[in-house]
């Protein structure tokens, strides 16, 4: 399993760069990438607010979750979140970027330092996050959600 999330997320990795790509059917600007940005910033809210609930109806049931510290699904991120053994305190977010993949599929670049609570230590940290959206019946979900942490600050 470990290994599949592996895959999936370094071909999501390889697919979005560089960043300011764009595919032509979505230009930079449009109403779905500002939609697209605006979920993504209620998410970062709601993470730092710890609303559990807002967010397991916003993560895909089947959604992923790839951290410094492993891989797990939908369930055990929102029990972490619950429970406080992580509290995404803040995001502050310096560069971001949406690519399209057709009409059904979207994924977010963020640089982000996050400020968090890690088994009651605060942790800062520079990642480059890779969100997955899908959009089911007309409605975006988070379908992966996929720190990576970098080397600079």
């Amino acid at each position: 399993m470990n290994r599949i999330m592996a895959t999936l997320v370094a071909s999501l990795l390889v697919y979005s760069a560089p960043a300011t790509a764009q595919n032509p059917a979505t230009p930079r600007g449009t109403n779905a990438e500002q939609e697209i940005l605006n979920l993504s910033k209620t998410k970062w809210r709601w993470m730092s607010e710890r609303k559990a609930d807002s967010l397991a109806a916003f993560f895909d049931d089947q959604a992923v979750f790839v951290h410094m510290g492993g891989t797990w699904g939908k369930d055990e991120e929102i029990d972490i979140i619950r429970s406080g053994r992580i509290h995404y305190k803040h995001a502050e977010i310096f560069e971001t970027s949406v690519r399209f993949i057709g009409t059904t599929t979207a994924i977010l670049l963020n640089r982000i330092r996050l400020d968090a609570v890690v088994g009651g230590n605060e942790v800062t940290n520079p990642f480059m996050v890779t969100e997955v959206y899908v959009q089911q019946n007309g409605t975006w979900k988070l379908g992966a959600l996929a720190f990576t942490r970098l080397m600079t600050p």
